[in-house]
This record gives C-alpha cells, sequence and structure tokens, in this order.
C-alpha cells in the first residue's frame, strides 16, 4: 500500500481567493480522503466493490449536501465549499465522488427545493449523516439524452400512487434507501415521487461487468405497480424543468470534482518524472515531458478558474444552465486528456494498480458521459450562443 503523497497544485495563487471557511472544509476533506480512501480505493476498484464503511466518513466531513440548511441536517455552505468538497473527494475515487454528489444534487435538492416541509424534515437529517442512502431515476434504458421521452408513469389510485417503468444507469440503486423517480402522470407531466426500498414491486438489480466507476455501485430502477403514497409525491416543481434543475446541481459538483482527478494524474506524473531516471537523467528533464507536464498545469489552472468564477455565480444565484454545461463538458474534457497523457509518462507502470492514474482514465469515460454527455454540453452551449436548438426537430 503505497503512501499518499499528493500535493495540490495552485499555479495562480487561487487560495487567495477562498475564505478561511473554504479552506478549513477543503483540508478537512483532503484529509479523509488521505486516510480513509486512498488506502484501500484501488483494492475496491479491482474487486468491483463499493466500500460501505466510508458512507459515515462521508457524511462527517459535509461530502451530503452541505449547502442543505443547518435545520434539516446540512451545513448550511455555499457553493464554492461544496465544489472544493467534490474536488477533493474525486481526487480520491470518481466513483466515491458519484455517490457523495447523487445524494447531494440528485436526492437531497429536489427534496429540499421541490418537497414539503414533512418531506424535509423526514429525509434530509438522515441523508445527510449517510444513515439513509439515495438515488436518483431518470435515465431509462431507451431514453438517456431525450429524458423528456420517457415511458416510467404513475396513475392516481384515489388513495396511492401507481408506479410502472425502469430506470438505468443508476448510481447507488443497489444500496439506495430512497429513490427519487421522476415519471409522466396520466396527462403526460413530469413529477418527482420518492420510492422506498420495501414498497412492493420495487427492485433494484446490480450493474455488472463495468470497466468504469469499478468502486461505485450502479444499477436499475424497476417499477412493477408499486405503490406510492400520496405524502412522498413532491409538490413544488413539475416538467421537465424539475430533474434538469437537480442536473444543474450536480453538473456543478462534476466541474470541480473533475479537476480533483485531473490534479491526482498531474501530480503523480510530475513526482514520476522527477524520480524516473533514463538515458542517465530524470525524464522530467527532457523536453516532451516537461511539454505534457506544463500543459497539464495550465489546464488545470484554466479549469480551476472557470469554476471558481462559476462557484461565485452560483452563490450569487446567477448561474445559468448552459454556464455550468461548459464547465462540466470543459473540466472532465480537461482531466481525461490529462488521464491520458499521464499515463504515457508513466509507461507500463501507468496501466497498474500501484498508480491511480489508468483508474481515474476509466472512470471518467463514464463521468465524460454522465450528466449530460460531452456532445450535449457542446450543444446546449450552441444552443445559447444562436438561440437555435440543433438537438430538437
Amino acid at each position: 500500500m503505497k503512501p499518499d503523497l499528493f500535493q495540490a497544485p495552485d499555479y495562480y495563487n487561487l487560495d487567495d481567493l477562498l475564505t478561511d471557511e473554504h479552506k478549513l472544509v477543503r483540508e478537512s476533506a483532503r484529509a479523509w480522503v488521505k486516510r480513509e480512501v486512498s488506502p484501500i480505493i484501488e483494492e475496491y476498484a479491482q474487486k468491483a466493490e463499493f466500500p460501505k464503511q466510508i458512507i459515515k466518513g462521508l457524511g462527517e466531513i459535509g461530502g451530503f449536501g452541505p449547502y442543505i440548511p443547518v435545520e434539516y441536517g446540512g451545513a448550511g455552505l455555499d457553493q464554492i465549499s461544496y465544489g472544493l468538497i467534490m474536488q477533493e473527494i474525486e481526487r480520491g475515487d470518481s466513483g466515491v465522488r458519484s455517490t457523495s454528489s447523487v445524494q447531494s444534487s440528485l436526492v437531497m435538492y429536489p427534496i429540499w427545493k421541490y418537497g414539503n416541509e414533512e418531506q424535509r424534515m423526514k429525509y434530509l437529517p438522515k441523508l445527510a449523516t449517510g444513515e439513509y442512502i439515495g438515488c436518483f431515476g431518470l435515465t431509462e434504458p431507451d431514453h438517456g439524452s431525450d429524458p423528456g421521452s420517457m415511458i416510467t408513469n404513475f396513475k392516481d389510485m384515489g388513495d396511492h400512487y401507481l408506479l410502472n417503468g425502469a430506470k438505468m444507469w443508476i448510481s447507488n440503486a443497489p444500496f439506495a434507501d430512497i429513490a427519487v423517480v421522476w415519471a409522466k402522470n396520466e396527462e403526460g407531466r413530469i413529477h418527482g415521487l420518492i420510492v422506498e426500498r420495501g414498497m412492493e414491486g420495487f427492485t433494484t438489480p446490480e450493474t455488472h461487468n463495468k470497466w468504469s466507476l469499478r468502486a461505485s455501485a450502479t444499477g436499475e430502477l424497476i417499477f412493477d405497480n408499486v405503490k406510492v403514497p400520496k405524502e412522498n409525491f413532491l409538490p413544488n416543481k413539475s416538467g421537465l424543468g424539475a430533474p434538469l434543475g437537480c442536473l444543474d446541481s450536480a453538473r456543478y459538483g462534476i466541474a470541480w470534482g473533475a479537476i480533483g482527478a485531473a490534479m491526482d494524474c498531474y501530480d503523480t506524473a510530475l513526482r514520476y518524472a522527477k524520480e524516473r531516471i533514463q538515458f542517465g537523467k530524470p525524464i522530467g528533464g527532457t523536453q516532451l515531458q516537461q511539454k505534457k507536464l506544463a500543459e497539464m498545469i495550465t489546464e488545470i489552472t484554466k479549469a480551476q478558474l472557470l469554476t471558481w468564477r462559476l462557484g461565485v455565480l452560483r452563490n450569487e444565484g446567477k448561474a445559468t444552465t448552459a454556464q455550468i454545461s461548459m464547465a462540466k463538458r470543459n473540466n472532465v474534457n480537461m482531466a481525461i486528456e490529462i488521464a491520458r497523457e499521464a499515463r504515457q509518462m508513466l509507461g507500463g507502470m501507468g496501466i497498474t494498480g500501484e498508480y491511480s492514474i489508468m483508474r481515474h482514465m476509466m472512470n471518467l469515460e463514464s463521468v465524460i458521459t454522465y450528466e449530460g454527455t460531452h456532445d450535449i454540453h457542446l450543444l446546449i452551449t450552441g444552443m445559447d450562443v444562436t438561440g437555435i436548438p440543433a438537438f430538437k426537430s
């Protein structure tokens, strides 16, 4: 087991833009990742298992709903603090960050924003500590980038709703206690329902044989005439904009998280380049390796500035969906390119579990696709600047 020697790059002194609270939150998360995640994550990725023993710790460092108000069990932190926590967790592993950001932005966020007071008090405190784990049911087998065409539906049966359909590629599904599920009513309007484990007809088969996000649990949500109590209906927002509002929060977290993965790959490659001797000198003294490292730190710095500014806009309530899309697309693409270059710098060692790079690279192949693919985010920016939607007929 190799020690975690990670040192975070800050080429433009971005720490000067952070408050003391921001830095305290980040250092707490970073220390926890070094202590609890780094020593075990390669083993769990190799055996394709989520390390459930870290759930309590994720709650303690604010990994679950850090921006949720204190009265509901959250930490009441701002959006930059949320981003920094996601950055540190994904520095450890994208799959662990997925568990954290799904819980925060796709489960706690809709209950907080779209739920009623009874729902907030019932679910949010337990979700904040990790006593409950949640998942988010939007993507369907035949409807990924076009969620508005979903076929999962519910009917009003008088004293309850009857839910039918299926969702797939759902993080946390195999062990989730609750699912925030998006389905159409009899008029075709999309609404959110809270489905609880144990409801008859609700099953969550696990997805196996993944080459990516191996330390994250992924599964399906199957609804076969599930009776959902009417008090589990999210009353305060409907339509496709409701789940997309959750995705704004999640994509924002991903934009920060991807920087963490990129930082880890860069830091690993930089340390290796200084230590690996070939032709009588460290490979870090060669022009081509310096080119790689210089481009890596440049792209990380640009992503840091982009995401910090987005965090300020989020705090001010000014960030647009298109701005969030740009950051998610840019930063994940940046991270995956850095992972690929870093892997080359390590040669054959780069594919082994002795280093984190190949695991990050495989994980990022999922991150670049989920919660809006690379291409869809490009088209969101294109639509924003032209006013013409290219992905609709």
